[in-house]
């Protein structure tokens, strides 16, 4: 975790008084990709990288915000209507806001300090970071008390309203409550979830970053929702019961498929088949059977590249080299695709020879040196004291 000392003290000096500071933490999703929107199953795990938001209350309804990343400050007024998807980042702040005070909230004006160590673009959630981090910071400075799935639910529509991204729900969702040394399977229609220990037994969870900076924001990613819907509609002939591809399962799906054009059936089969792996490596993590985990991530990003065609060469070439070394049992393309990361387990005593390899082919191959992260489980979204 970042410097929070130095946080409050980069805050002291630029609005003259001491804060409050609040964390929140990005995410890498193990299993179940493209899942969420389409109400199904999710595995993610918090990570223990985020963002820091020093704030402190203002008397005036005026939020005043800077950004240490990006050198960059904004400021708007709550009691002024808001402009919603103007492609900065001031959209998620605001947004955030905006979408808490929608549910009847009253907040304060505050004046916030945002730092983050969660690497941009990469698929590891640093906008659901921002923003639970944000939301945290506000309900606190106006003495509220939100539930954290209201929190979670909050971020989800400060995305879809304010920054134009129509997205599930499990980022905000693992941000806000995320628990050290669990990944969180999450039923993304019922918002229930369960805690699933993380039994590595002497493996790692390594991140290998591609260098290629991905946009939730491109029309692809509504896209692929549009198309699921579609894919919905037709199977609803068929199967009329069903709301959604969560409804499916795959011996539903495979005596229907033909009835879908080509590119929706193989929007729908990664989505129906994803749901499938997810629950499977819940139950193989818990239990300890990291083989059966890591098979089941390898068809994961199978059925990414190939069904959901929302992987890259460079995510491709990072799977490649990864499954022909030596002590991984597992990898994948992580977060949306189209760039970004991939997760991988690997045995702790390799960790090194992955890294030194998987950087000169990677780099050999593209010309990019890839940054490899190691992560741990860690918490979700809370206020920092002094002993932390």
């Amino acid at each position: 975790m970042m410097d929070k000392d130095a946080v409050r003290s980069d805050f002291l000096d630029l609005y003259g008084r001491e804060p409050r500071l609040f964390w929140a933490p990005g995410r890498v999703n193990l299993i179940g990709e493209h899942t969420d929107y389409n109400d199904g199953f999710v595995l993610p795990m918090a990570i223990d990288a985020g963002t820091v938001v020093a704030a402190a209350r203002r008397d005036d309804r005026m939020v005043r915000v800077r950004s240490a990343n990006l050198d960059e400050s904004a400021e708007f007024d709550l009691d002024r209507a808001g402009e919603p998807v103007r492609h900065v980042w001031l959209d998620y702040v605001e947004g955030m806001a905006r979408s808490l005070e929608e549910t009847g909230l009253q907040l304060a004006g505050a004046d916030l300090l945002i730092q983050s160590d969660v690497p941009l673009g990469a698929g590891l959630s640093s906008s659901a970071a921002l923003e639970i981090s944000v939301g945290l910071a506000l309900v606190c400075l106006a003495g509220i008390e939100v539930d954290r799935r209201a929190l979670a639910l909050a971020g989800q529509r400060s995305e879809h309203d304010y920054v134009g991204i129509k997205c599930g729900i499990m980022d905000q969702y693992i941000a806000a409550l995320g628990l050290a040394g669990h990944a969180l399977l999450i039923d993304c229609r019922s918002l229930e979830s369960t805690l699933i220990p993380m039994n590595l037994k002497g493996v790692a969870i390594v991140v290998c970053d591609t260098g290629v900076k991905h946009s939730l924001a491109s029309s692809e990613y509504n896209l692929r929702r549009e198309q699921c819907n579609q894919g919905v509609a037709i199977l609803r002939e068929v199967l009329p019961h069903i709301k959604s591809l969560r409804d499916v399962s795959t011996a539903q799906f495979e005596p229907h498929q033909d009835r879908l054009p080509e590119l929706i059936r193989n929007r729908c089969r990664h989505v129906v088949t994803e749901n499938a792996r997810t629950l499977a490596a819940a139950e193989a993590l818990k239990a300890g059977d990291l083989k059966t985990m890591g098979g089941l991530m390898y068809a994961s990003h199978q059925s990414l590249d190939r069904d959901y065609e929302v992987s890259s060469p460079e995510l491709n070439l990072l799977v490649e080299i990864a499954s022909s070394l030596d002590g991984v049992i597992g990898s994948r393309m992580t977060g949306g695709g189209f760039g970004g990361c991939t997760v991988n387990l690997i045995e702790r005593d390799r960790i090194e020879t992955f890294s030194d390899v998987v950087s000169r082919k990677y780099e050999s191959g593209t010309g990019k040196a890839p940054l490899v992260y190691v992560f741990e489980a860690g918490d979700g979204a809370r206020e920092l004291f002094g002993n932390e």
